[in-house]
């Protein structure tokens, strides 16, 4: 897989402090324990089935300088960064393609979380990158440019859960930035289920509990994340990992979708202020091009006027 070498990559040896303190290597029961308190609270205050995108989302756009679009979304202590670029003819294609391509490379920072990460060789970054590109795929109109790539980079500079819905929702916004065609607006969202509860918006000590196998065999527990085209009704990726029932996969999903809907207003607000901002600064340019004018009439009366008088 080719590197991106437009971006800046952090240090190679950052090794996060949390793999050395007592927690990291607490068991299944005492972490457990630890996710809700008496009042059916998380550690960061929220209820189960409250996002992070409703109290603790931010985001913009307009980053990155050097690319088509970028956008960055911020869903507390998950941090991530999208740049995407102009489209180019596919390298090394001997056939001609119908549609068009997206290359999509998705990228941990070296002090994202606490698990330490090797730079160009971690699995988990290849499979979110085919991930986020099956995400995207459905939701670009790639007939309208046939044997061309369009790169999209993502950089998760923080990890604390549910990154790869991050990343799509960061994805999609950056595309949007870029005026690349889409039939809709791309969202995304995560759930945690540790046997009958569910985990909106997991954060990171959520997933790992999630992804441990508990003693109870038949217990539910996994992660799921789904991708849609709310305005469309469309799911556009669904991925599950774990073991669950088909009750529990169903009742999952009626929450994503929910959750999906919900992060839109967000998306939306974000690039109708983007609108707004970009017809303010025309407006701006338009008018101090007229002063410039104005001031270069006046200018050329005077010669005029010198010149006759000569």
């Amino acid at each position: 897989m080719p590197l991106d070498y437009r971006r800046f990559n952090g240090p190679e040896d950052s090794v996060s402090y949390k793999r050395y303190t007592n927690k990291y290597y607490k068991g299944y029961d005492e972490l457990y324990k630890e996710l809700v308190d008496d009042k059916g609270r998380r550690k960061d205050g929220r209820a189960l089935d409250e996002a992070r995108s409703m109290c603790m989302f931010f985001a913009r756009t307009d980053l990155i300088s050097q690319a088509k679009g970028s956008a960055y979304i911020e869903l507390k202590k998950t941090k991530v960064v999208c740049s995407v670029f102009d489209p180019r003819e596919i390298p090394h294609q001997n056939e001609f393609s119908q549609l068009g391509q997206l290359y999509c490379e998705v990228k941990f920072a070296p002090f994202s979380c606490a698990q330490q990460r090797r730079p160009h060789v971690d699995a988990e970054d290849k499979s979110l990158s085919v991930a986020l590109r099956q995400a995207l795929e459905p939701t670009v109109c790639r007939h309208l440019f046939p044997n061309y790539q369009v790169d999209v980079f993502v950089y998760i500079l923080e990890h604390d859960g549910a990154c790869l819905a991050a990343a799509i929702n960061a994805a999609g916004l950056a595309l949007a930035n870029a005026s690349v065609p889409m039939y809709d607006i791309i969202t995304s969202s995560s759930v945690a289920i540790i046997g009958k509860k569910v985990f909106v918006d997991p954060t990171e000590a959520e997933e790992h509990l999630a992804m441990m196998s508990p003693e109870t065999e038949g217990t539910n527990h996994g992660i799921i994340t789904m991708s849609m085209l709310s305005e469309l009704k469309q799911v556009s990726d669904f991925v599950q990992i774990g073991s669950m029932d088909i009750e529990c996969v169903t009742e999952a999903m009626d929450i994503l979708e929910k959750e999906c809907e919900n992060i839109v207003p967000n998306i939306q607000k974000v690039l109708v202020h983007n609108v707004v901002q970009s017809f303010n600064q025309r407006k701006q340019l338009e008018a101090e091009a007229k002063e410039r004018e104005i001031a270069l009439n006046v200018k050329m009366e005077e010669w005029k006027k010198l010149l006759n008088a000569g």
